[in-house]
């Protein structure tokens, strides 16, 4: 599938895991809402990209799966005295689907989810969070995906 299909999804998971967040949806009500509304569909004007279904719903399931033991490794990562909960909702809901992808998706390489997710903060965020995004993903990436940052000889 195209890589726009999977940029899409990953933004369409992040919107998602941000509203069920917010509006305190259940997991089963936004993915209908998603799939039936936004991804490929046009609403006030605005075309939503085609996303990669079963990437989507594989993001935003396994990270409410997985959601306690997610936080703690971004709690590792992030500045003390600013455990995840503390973050701005967004920032949350995208750190949230890129440690789940670190830690679940072996098959995407670990500079690719982290390009993604930066791409999606760069959208909605400030500069310094967007910096923040990035420093907080790549350093997760060398825990958990330390073999592929190894250098080559």
């Amino acid at each position: 599938m195209a890589r726009q299909h999977k940029a899409a999804a990953r933004l369409a998971a992040v919107q998602a895991l941000y509203q069920m967040e917010v509006a305190g949806k259940g997991v089963h009500e936004i993915i209908a809402e998603f799939e039936t509304h936004w991804i490929g569909g046009e609403i006030e004007g605005d075309q939503y990209e085609e996303a990669d279904i079963e990437l989507f719903r594989d993001i935003v399931q396994g990270v409410l799966g997985d959601q306690v033991a997610i936080d703690r490794a971004a709690d590792k990562v992030l500045q003390q005295g600013w455990p995840l909960r503390r973050v701005e909702a967004v920032m949350r809901a995208i750190l949230r689907a890129g440690v789940y992808e670190l830690k679940s998706r072996a098959d995407v390489p670990a500079r690719v989810i982290i390009t993604e997710y930066v791409d999606v903060a760069a959208a909605f965020l400030a500069s310094n969070e967007v910096g923040m995004t990035n420093a907080v993903l790549d350093r997760l990436a060398r825990d958990l995906r330390a073999d592929e940052f190894l250098t080559r000889a």
